[in-house]
C-alpha cells in the first residue's frame, strides 16, 4: 500500500463524514448488553413523569446504543424513537463554537476581535464603555451582557398568528436589547464588571455571537452550519426551528402535567432553536471526541484544541458551581465543563430537557433527549436514566 493511499484510508476512518448505514449496522453489536439495557429504560420509563425520550451512547468511531422510550404525541401513541426530532435548547450552543472556529480558520474573524468591528450596531458596556467586547468574551460568557425578563419576548408561540407574522429578525430583536435607543434597553443588562472578568452565562451574549459570525462571513448563520456541521457529519434530519421545512416528525412537547405547549419558534434561534434526533446527534457527538482526540473532520487539530481549553480560572467566577450536571465549573468555547469532568452541554426549554457529554478519559459519549418539562419526579426519573447509561457505558470502557 502506497502512502497516499493509507493518508487517505486515514482520512476516511477519521472523518465526520463516514457512511451512515456503516455505521447504523456496527452498532448494538452484543444483544445481551441492548436487551439489559433497554429492559432497565423500559422500567425507568414506566415511572411516568416523562411522555417520551430517547437515549444514545457513542465512542469515537461509532454509534453503540440509541433507543426511543415513550409516546412523541400521546393523544395519537406515536412512539418516541431515536429518529424523532426536536429541540434540544441550549446544546445549540455548541454549534455555536465550532462555527466560530470554522470562520477563524477561513480567515474571516478572530476571537479575540472586538465585536464591533462586525455589527451593524454598537454594543458597549455602559459601565465600562471604552473597554471592547470581543467574540472570546462571548464564547466564555464572560461579555457581562446578562439576560433580562426581555428574553422571554424572543419565544414565539403558534398560537398567537399576529406574533409569528410579525416577529423582528434576529439583528433587530437584539438592537432592541442591547443599544442605548432600544426599546427592551436597560443599563442593568449588562454586568458592572469589566468585560472578560467574569463568567455570567447568557442567552443573549450567544445569540449575538451568531449575528457577528454572519457580518464576518456574509452568510447566515443557518446556512453556514449547515454548510460546515450538518452536511459534513449526515445530520440530514436536523436543522433550525426558525427555517426547518420539514416537521412532520417532531415531537409535541410537554408540560410536568402532560399538557401540551402548542409548537414555538425562537428569534434567538442560535442559542438554543436547533432541532435534531438522538440519531443525528450522535454522529455529532462522535465527531466532537473525535475533534479531542486529535481526529476530527470539522476542524483542525489547533482549533480543535481551542474549542476544548478551559478558557477561565478560579478568578472569573463570583460562585463555583460543584454539582455534577452543571456546565459552570469551566468553559471552552461555547461548551461546558462539568465538576467530575465530563465536556459538553444540558439544554432546557418549555417542553424540553437534553443533556449531551462525554467523558474525555474513556472517549464515551451519551445523549438524553425528553420532550417533557422536568418537575421533582421527573427530574429523579430524567437522572435516573442518565446513571443507568453511564453504569452500562463503563462496561464498554
Amino acid at each position: 500500500m502506497n502512502k497516499v493511499t493509507l493518508l487517505l484510508l486515514i482520512g476516511i476512518l477519521f472523518s465526520c463524514d463516514l457512511k451512515r448505514e456503516k455505521e447504523k449496522t456496527s452498532s448494538f453489536e452484543s444483544p445481551t448488553f441492548s436487551d439489559s439495557l433497554t429492559n432497565k429504560l423500559n422500567k425507568i420509563y414506566k415511572q411516568g413523569h416523562i411522555m417520551g425520550f430517547s437515549v444514545s451512547i457513542v465512542n469515537q468511531d461509532k454509534t453503540l446504543y440509541q433507543k426511543g422510550f415513550g409516546f412523541s404525541d400521546t393523544r395519537f401513541k406515536k412512539s418516541y424513537t431515536e429518529n424523532t426530532i426536536q429541540n434540544i435548547a441550549s446544546i445549540s450552543k455548541t454549534l455555536l463554537g465550532i462555527s466560530l472556529l470554522k470562520a477563524q480558520e477561513l480567515g474571516k474573524l478572530h476571537l479575540n476581535d472586538p465585536i464591533n468591528k462586525y455589527l451593524p450596531f454598537e454594543v458597549k458596556n455602559p459601565y465600562h464603555p471604552n473597554l471592547p467586547i470581543t467574540i472570546n468574551h462571548l464564547a466564555t460568557h464572560t461579555s457581562t451582557i446578562i439576560d433580562t425578563e426581555y428574553y422571554n419576548n424572543s419565544y414565539l408561540f403558534k398560537t398567537d398568528s399576529d406574533q409569528l407574522s410579525t416577529y423582528p429578525t434576529l439583528s433587530e430583536y437584539l438592537t432592541d436589547i442591547l443599544t442605548k435607543n432600544g426599546k427592551f434597553y436597560k443599563k442593568e443588562g449588562f454586568l458592572n464588571n469589566m468585560p472578560g472578568s467574569l463568567y455570567k452565562y447568557t442567552n443573549i451574549g450567544a445569540a449575538l455571537a451568531a449575528i457577528v459570525l454572519e457580518k464576518a462571513t456574509g452568510e447566515k448563520y443557518y446556512d453556514f452550519t449547515e454548510k460546515y456541521i450538518l452536511k459534513p457529519c449526515k445530520m440530514k434530519d436536523s436543522g433550525w426551528s426558525i427555517n426547518m421545512p420539514d416537521l412532520s416528525n417532531h415531537s409535541i412537547l410537554y408540560n410536568a402535567k402532560g399538557i401540551e405547549y402548542p409548537s414555538y419558534k425562537l428569534i434567538t434561534y442560535p442559542d438554543g432553536g436547533f432541532i435534531t434526533s438522538a440519531n443525528d446527534l450522535s454522529f455529532y457527538l462522535t465527531e466532537l471526541i473525535r475533534g479531542y482526540s486529535g481526529g476530527g473532520g470539522l476542524l483542525s487539530v489547533k482549533s480543535y484544541k481551542t474549542l476544548f481549553n478551559q478558557q477561565l480560572g478560579e478568578d472569573n467566577f463570583s460562585l463555583r458551581s460543584t454539582t455534577d450536571y452543571s456546565i459552570e465549573y469551566n468553559t471552552g468555547i461555547f461548551i461546558g465543563f462539568t465538576p467530575n469532568g465530563l465536556i459538553g452541554h444540558t439544554g432546557g426549554d418549555p417542553g424540553v430537557s437534553a443533556f449531551m457529554f462525554f467523558n474525555p478519559k474513556t472517549k464515551i459519549g451519551r445523549i438524553l433527549i425528553a420532550n417533557t418539562d422536568l418537575g421533582e419526579d421527573g427530574w429523579q426519573e430524567f437522572i435516573d436514566v442518565w446513571n443507568i447509561l453511564d453504569k452500562y457505558s463503563a462496561q464498554l470502557q
